[in-house]
């Protein structure tokens, strides 16, 4: 069933608000991270941190959870082999404050099952981009077996911009089971993180998957063909350019699968 693709509706999908104030917020997404813990009975939270604003601002608002409750947060580094930013990752720990930290090296599990499931008749183009779904997807397997280990719960960072792209993969990063970023603008995300004092080089990085080899770095919005300016723009119900508007809305309708249960009979 295609998905309705009006802006109206779009925004109401994804829960974007229409007034922001980055400081009550804060507070009401550290209330309802507060709240799940509780009732779960779990012993805390784990998230993947990749040294980008998303995982940065859910991390913080994750630790203050956990050390104002008496829990535990676990901070994971998931690099594949050496992480070209890392000083921007070791920063975004010591902003967080966890519990513990977990470090664990992709690589030779996404090397070993890639070469397992890919031959010399996939174009290299292809079996790149399938490469960057399976680190995103082992990276989400290593958070829940150390979840699994502590009786913990894993923390998203996917929000409203990243979620009308589908800018996610699928059973990958798409996968957690509290979401404290959702039904944010990228630009209230970063909001978030200024009134929870992040460093600015952090708030300010340019935002990027990084999953691809053939294009390290990939700028989200170069892989969009949008900026984050005019999604947030199209969210908050401003009206945006149609070239904008129409790059928005096809990849709403083409990425619908991600954002749904599994189809059946």
């Amino acid at each position: 069933m295609r998905e309705p693709v009006d802006q109206t509706t779009i925004r109401a999908e994804l829960g974007v608000a229409d007034e922001f104030d980055a400081a009550a917020e804060t507070e009401r997404r550290v209330a309802f991270l507060a709240d799940y813990l509780e009732r779960a009975g779990a012993s805390g939270y784990v998230l993947g941190i990749s040294g980008g604003v998303d995982s940065t601002v859910a991390g913080r608002l994750a630790s203050l959870v956990c050390q104002r409750a008496g829990r535990s947060f676990t901070a994971m580094r998931l690099p594949y082999g050496v992480q070209g930013d890392e000083a921007d990752a070791t920063a975004a720990v010591a902003f967080i404050e966890p519990t513990s930290t977990v470090t664990v090296d992709i690589k030779p599990a996404v090397d070993a099952l890639h070469a397992a499931t890919t031959d010399d008749t996939l174009a290299a183009e292809k079996a790149d981009f399938v490469k960057g779904n399976t680190k995103a997807r082992l990276r989400m397997t290593a958070q829940y077996a150390v979840a699994g280990r502590l009786g913990a719960l894993v923390v998203g960072t996917d929000h409203a911009a990243e979620a009308v792209m589908g800018f996610f993969t699928k059973h990958g990063d798409g996968a957690f089971d509290v979401g404290p970023l959702l039904g944010l603008t990228k630009s209230r995300v970063v909001a978030i993180g200024r009134e929870l004092g992040a460093p600015d080089h952090l708030v300010e990085k340019v935002p990027t998957a990084d999953l691809e080899e053939l294009r390290p770095a990939l700028p989200d919005e170069v892989a969009y063909g949008v900026t984050y300016a005019e999604i947030d723009a199209y969210l908050t119900g401003d009206d945006v350019g149609e070239r904008a508007r129409r790059v928005i809305e096809d990849a709403y309708r083409r990425t619908a699968h991600k954002r749904q249960l599994p189809p059946g009979p």
